[in-house]
Order: C-alpha cells, then sequence, then structure tokens
C-alpha cells in the first residue's frame, strides 16, 4: 500500500501558524513618578481626617435619656440606661486589667493571714463617722463574740479603712486592717444616702472587692451595721457563684423578683464573678446617679449574666434579715442589718437588736423552742421612711 507523500514545510505553512502576541511597550518611568506622587497626596490628606473624626467620636458625650423618679420597688421595671453605650465599644473591657499588687502591695499580705484555708474571708468597709468609741463598727464586731459559732470568724475578718483616721482606731481594735485611701477624695465624714459622696464610696468600695476576687480569694462582704448572731455560712448555697440577702425575699432563691442587697454578699473567686464584677461596676456609667445596688437590681436581668455563666442565688431573710424585712425567728436568724435606716444616729438607736439578741440567749432552751420571742419593733428605721 502507498504511503501518502509528506509535503516539505514551506514558506506558506509557516505564514499560516498563528503568531505570538507582542508584550505592551513598559510605561514611561515619568508616569510611573507621577502615579506614586497621586497616592502618596491622597494618603497625607486621606490621614489627617480619619485620625480627626476618630478622635471626635470617642470623645463625644453619649446621649443621653431624661431621668426617671426614683422608687424603691421599681425592680420589676428596671429604668432604661440613662447613659447608652456605644456599640463599637462593647467589647472593650471596662476596666483595665490591673495588678492589685501595684496599687495595693500590702494587700495580699494582709488577705493572706486572714484568709481561711480555702482562700475565704471576711470584709466590711469603714471611715471616720463609723469607727468613733461606741459607734457602728463596735457593736459590729461586739456581735460576733456572743453569737453562736461566730467568735471564731473573727480572725477572718479583714477592715477596709477608707481614711487614715478609721485605719487608725481599727488598728487599735482589730488585728486586721487596710488602707483604702483616696488622696482626692475625702470618705471621713458620715455620706448621706444617695449623696455624691456616699455614691463615690459605694463604687469605690465595689472596685476593691473586684481586685480581691482577682487576686483569688473568695468572700463574705458585710456592711458594718450588720449583727451577727450564728455562722452564716452554714446556710450558703454549695452551687451559687454570687449570693446576696434581700430587702425582700419572694421565697425562691433563683427569682429576679427579689430585691437584692449589696450589704452583705457571698462571692466565690473564679472567671464569672470576676467578669460580673467587671460588668457591675461599668455598668454605673449607663445609670448615673443610682448606687451599686439600685444597678445590680437593673442589670440582674441583663442575657449578659447568663452569657458568662454566673450563678445568683439570693438568700432568704428567715436566715439574713434585716429591718427592712425582719427574720421571724430568732432560732434560725443569722443576721440582722440595720437597712432602711438613714443617719448614723437613727442606726445606732436601731441597732438596739444586740439587747433582743442578749435577752433571747439569757433564756432557758425550753423557751426558746417554741419561738415566742421576737425583736422590737424599730422606732427610727422602715421601709416606709424609703418609700417617701
Amino acid at each position: 500500500m502507498a504511503r501518502p507523500s509528506r509535503q516539505p514545510l514551506g514558506l506558506t505553512s509557516l505564514r499560516r501558524l498563528p503568531a505570538r502576541p507582542r508584550s505592551p511597550p513598559p510605561p514611561p518611568a515619568s508616569a510611573l513618578r507621577r502615579a506614586a506622587a497621586v497616592l502618596l497626596l491622597a494618603a497625607a490628606v486621606a490621614l489627617p481626617c480619619v485620625v480627626l473624626y476618630r478622635a471626635v467620636a470617642s470623645n463625644a458625650a453619649p446621649p443621653a435619656q431624661t431621668d426617671r423618679d426614683r422608687r424603691l420597688w421599681r425592680d420589676s421595671n428596671p429604668p432604661s440606661p440613662l447613659v447608652m453605650v456605644p456599640e463599637e465599644d462593647g467589647d472593650l473591657d471596662p476596666i483595665p486589667a490591673d495588678d492589685p499588687d501595684c496599687d495595693y502591695p500590702q494587700l495580699g499580705q494582709v488577705l493572706q493571714e486572714a484568709s481561711m484555708d480555702n482562700k475565704t474571708i471576711i470584709l466590711t468597709t469603714l471611715n471616720a463617722a463609723w469607727a468613733t468609741p461606741g459607734s457602728v463598727v463596735d457593736l459590729f464586731i461586739y456581735s460576733f463574740r456572743p453569737g453562736i459559732g461566730t467568735s471564731s470568724l473573727l480572725k477572718h475578718l479583714v477592715i477596709i479603712s477608707f481614711d487614715g483616721k478609721a485605719y487608725k482606731r481599727c488598728t487599735e481594735i482589730h488585728p486586721y486592717c487596710f488602707a483604702l485611701v483616696t488622696d482626692d477624695l475625702d470618705f471621713s465624714q458620715e455620706k448621706r444616702f444617695l449623696s455624691a459622696g456616699y455614691l463615690e464610696m459605694m463604687w469605690k468600695r465595689l472596685d476593691f472587692l473586684r481586685l480581691v476576687l482577682a487576686k483569688g480569694y473568695s468572700f463574705i462582704f458585710s456592711d458594718a451595721d450588720i449583727m451577727w448572731f450564728r455562722n452564716p455560712f452554714l446556710h450558703l448555697y454549695p452551687d451559687g457563684d454570687f449570693q446576696i440577702a434581700c430587702d425582700h425575699y419572694v421565697g425562691n432563691a433563683t427569682d429576679l423578683r427579689n430585691i437584692a442587697n449589696g450589704g452583705f454578699n457571698y462571692v466565690k473567686s473564679n472567671n464569672q464573678s470576676i467578669e460580673f464584677y467587671k460588668f457591675w461596676y461599668f455598668s454605673r456609667l449607663r445609670y448615673p446617679g443610682y448606687h451599686d445596688q439600685d444597678v445590680l437590681n437593673f442589670i440582674k436581668h441583663d442575657p449578659y449574666i447568663t452569657d458568662i455563666g454566673l450563678t445568683i442565688k439570693f438568700l432568704s431573710t428567715a436566715y439574713f434579715g434585716g429591718i427592712c424585712e425582719p427574720s421571724g425567728d430568732l432560732n434560725e436568724v443569722c443576721t440582722m442589718h440595720a437597712n432602711c435606716c438613714i443617719g448614723l444616729q437613727s442606726k445606732l438607736n436601731d441597732l438596739r437588736i444586740m439587747e433582743d439578741w442578749r435577752d433571747y440567749m439569757s433564756m432557758p432552751p425550753s423557751f426558746k423552742k417554741f419561738g415566742a420571742f421576737s425583736w422590737r419593733v424599730p422606732q427610727n428605721c422602715s421601709l416606709s421612711l424609703l418609700n417617701q
């Protein structure tokens, strides 16, 4: 079979092959220089504008809403925040991640010396007005001594002093004292309820408690106008990160309708409680003019509490009572708070509950078990006084 003849590849065949595209000539150097100059000019104009915008935006005052009338029992309908926090700042830590040892170098030593084996301490605060002989702090310390299972707890108590006079008096009556003195603020005088000085002192206290948690110490915080009659640790919940007494207790430890009172609380040191105290302290900016207890009763409804995994327990007034809602049974009561009370002299007058306790303790056991003994009606303090 004859092979097909192969034609030589001639000039005509070469012309049929596709030609390679030619590369465009490089741009002249002058054009490149002109483009770079334009870009540099644009950047030089835009950068100061961006910096100026961010500075103005960060310093601008957040929009404020109209202030609302105050009512003690406003918990069921918390007011809208009086200051709205910009959304773009929502992911910022409201509190600097400071080291407590930097601000308070002696704090660690005091806490370590007073601590229980499980790193739990008892804290109270004191200023000069409550530190004079025969005043509130003397009644507070004395209440531990005739109490049931409370005298041994005094060695775990640390008194936080807001001024030099209070610190000096503390060192005369108690072994564990710490001076939380602020140079630009004077906390030595009596601070009337909801006055500017009172609010400053309450928020200063709250921020300090956050630092204690950050150092790994759990604590019971007790106002000095709370009398201790029985060991309160026996009536705390094992699964509560944050446990707090109430002005009004509705009967359920997890019900958010309970009206919390910041004068007595137990807090475990963990990530949840530390983050909660940051959130609580930061919330003072959302609700200016309110004290820490009011703000707590607002933010306890906030979904962020659930998000961080904090477990809140409210303590029954049957064990942790007060003048707002007294414990009805002296056979059960652990602590009694001179709350719903405005003014130092009113507190001192109605802290005669110590006399009632002494009378109760002197009764024969057969009389005690019938529960016939009750507190005397307060003369100067009442819930109706705060509602006026």
